[in-house]
């Protein structure tokens, strides 16, 4: 494994998770029509803009299998606020619904609530709100940018069939003497890095996420990080894990319902007592 600086790990995966991870979620037309007529929706159709077309039916398979895996796509979409702190770093709280996001660094005093679709929000850093238009919005874009990233490190799994990304079956390799399937993730004329790649190992038997390793440059011959996805647990109606070997992300919380407030107000919160 490449040892990484947590502040290398952000950069890096960030120019990924930014092209595929503040997708609204959106269902192809032909599950939209079924969700209109039944009020669900069927199976796991893919987002609009996912590359079917280039993708291998095999790796398409297996993505369906990790999401009914974690809970399925209904209990996904159903799943409206999740909590975590980020590599003990940061916390955050996200409301799936509305897109509300709260982040609190843990450092110092910064926190940032925004609404990553209309980039709203509010910012307190050095003991006070920050106003100014300039400040207001170089923070509230950072948050976004925070929950790009930190939000990709704990549901990526969900998001197999997101808009942009290309699925092609590497074959079986062993992780933690388990035999697994070996998705690879391209990115099609998606983001400033459609360059990258991603590959997934699937657990042959549970069908769970049990590792992944990123790629800079589609052509480099090794990951710039491999870690681990394990100690799989449930929240909620959904499966989520939050060990990936030398970070770890903690604090892991599923709500169905929270105080708006949360996402309004700068006073401290205590999710380990709901």
């Amino acid at each position: 494994m490449t040892n990484l600086s947590p502040q290398k790990w952000l950069i890096a995966t960030l120019l990924l998770f930014s092209i595929i991870a503040c997708n609204k979620t959106k269902q192809s037309s032909d599950a939209q029509k079924i969700q209109e007529s039944t009020g669900k929706i069927k199976g796991n159709p893919p987002m609009e803009g996912f590359d079917a077309t280039n993708s291998d039916p095999k790796a398409i398979e297996i993505a369906d299998k990790v999401m009914k895996a974690m809970g399925g796509r209904e209990n996904w979409d159903n799943t409206r606020y999740i909590a975590w702190n980020f590599l003990g770093f940061r916390k955050l709280l996200w409301d799936k619904f509305t897109g509300n996001v709260r982040v609190e660094n843990q450092n110092n005093d910064l926190k940032i609530l925004v609404n990553i679709h209309n980039m709203e929000g509010k910012v307190f850093k050095d003991g006070m709100e920050q106003t100014h238009p300039d400040s207001l919005s170089k923070y509230l874009k950072r948050g976004k940018e925070i929950w790009i990233n930190d939000s990709y490190w704990l549901v990526m799994p969900f998001k197999l069939k997101d808009s942009g990304v290309t699925l092609k079956y590497l074959g079986i390799d062993t992780v933690m003497n388990n035999p697994s399937d070996v998705l690879e993730l391209t990115f099609k004329e998606v983001g400033v890095t459609p360059q990258n790649k991603y590959h997934v190992f699937v657990d042959n038997q549970t069908n769970l996420v049990n590792q992944w390793a990123f790629y800079k440059n589609y052509d480099d011959e090794k990951p710039g990080f491999t870690l681990p996805w394990a100690n799989y647990k449930e929240f909620g109606k959904i499966k989520l894990s939050g060990d990936r070997g030398p970070r770890q992300l903690s604090e892991i919380y599923v709500f169905e319902t929270l105080p708006e407030s949360y996402f309004t107000s700068f006073d401290p919160i205590d999710l380990s007592k709901l």
